[in-house]
């Protein structure tokens, strides 16, 4: 640290970063300063140090030579899903602390390597599964941990998107993404519904992935980013899942980019318990994240949707009321 301040690296200066872990970091300039930034497109990294950075920010297009700078504590890695097992690999090796975005890794041995070298490291790890840090999100933890459900025995992790497809950086391309869908933000989905459900160990899981609409010119029309290109997807539009645990427990996942369905839920789960359901409702059918709870109560079957959820912006990079934050 420097003058009390974490002094972070930033590999990786594409729209992630520039969406929401730039905008993040400047709003704790009290407790970290941008010193390096990293990018194989180096104009790109040299803009990103420019608008973002301290008057001394350094660039570099090899992330191995920002990582030599022993004054850097943090390293954000937001680079290609494929690329994130080497770097964050090479970053405890060199002492850093890391923040990696998801997908963790865009396969089980890569993200297995990941930890092998984080509990080796002795630094600190963490995944950019930011959804968590949502009010109504802590608040529904909160219940969870505290048995207000009961046992937590059957779940839906839900990330569907009607016509969400990304259409900027790697999305599409299988070869750097590793995937569509599910390890985009059907990933943020299951995260939230393994944490409610502390994290059962899982004993098998089984799913489907569909290539229906990605290659399909007439199914870009009312894409929120705008047409893709169906000659270049190469990833899945939608993929689902069913997950039990070695206590019994389910959980299905639904993801998609692209499907004809009337509703969609993101970044969303829905838990059932002995005590009580809950459901956190999400997504582009509704207008502000939801906290909702069922169950049986003086004699009717009741709904209740809790007041004061507000939403963090899913682009904007603003923090949540700290009253909610564990």
């Amino acid at each position: 640290m420097k003058n009390g301040k974490l002094q972070v690296g930033i590999i990786g200066c594409g729209g992630i970063a520039n969406q929401k872990h730039f905008v993040s970091l400047q709003g704790n300039a009290d407790k970290a300063d941008l010193v390096a930034f990293c990018d194989v497109i180096e104009a790109r990294a040299q803009e990103s140090a420019v608008k973002y950075g301290v008057s001394e920010a350094k660039t570099y297009t090899d992330y191995r030579e920002l990582l030599a700078d022993p004054d850097i504590d943090v390293v954000h890695v937001l680079t290609p899903n494929v690329s994130h097992a080497p770097i964050t690999i090479a970053a405890f090796e060199a002492g850093k602390h890391v923040l990696c975005e998801k997908p963790m890794a865009a396969t089980a041995s890569d993200a297995e390597q990941m930890m092998t070298a984080w509990k080796s490291s002795g630094k600190k790890f963490t995944v950019g599964y930011q959804n968590r840090f949502r009010p109504e999100v802590q608040s529904l933890h909160k219940a969870c941990a505290n048995g207000e459900l009961g046992e937590i025995y059957y779940a839906e992790a839900n990330a569907i998107r009607r016509r969400g497809v990304p259409t900027w950086g790697v999305f599409p391309d299988k070869a750097q993404q590793g995937g569509g869908p599910l390890i985009d933000i059907g990933t943020h989905a299951l995260d939230m519904t393994l944490w409610m459900m502390d994290n059962y160990e899982p004993a098998s899981a089984t799913g489907s992935v569909f290539y229906k609409l990605g290659g399909l010119q007439e199914a870009t029309d009312g894409n929120i980013f705008g047409p893709w290109d169906p000659a270049t997807y190469e990833v899945e539009d939608s993929a689902f899942g069913f997950v039990k645990m070695a206590n019994g427990a389910t959980i299905v996942i639904r993801s998609s980019w692209a499907i004809n369905l009337m509703e969609s839920r993101e970044a969303s789960t829905t838990l059932c318990g002995t005590k009580a359901g809950a459901e956190v409702r999400s997504g582009m059918s509704f207008k502000g994240n939801e906290l909702h709870y069922n169950r049986g109560h003086n004699g009717i079957l009741s709904d209740e949707k809790m007041s004061g959820s507000g939403a963090v912006a899913y682009f904007s990079g603003q923090s949540a009321d700290p009253g909610f934050l564990e």
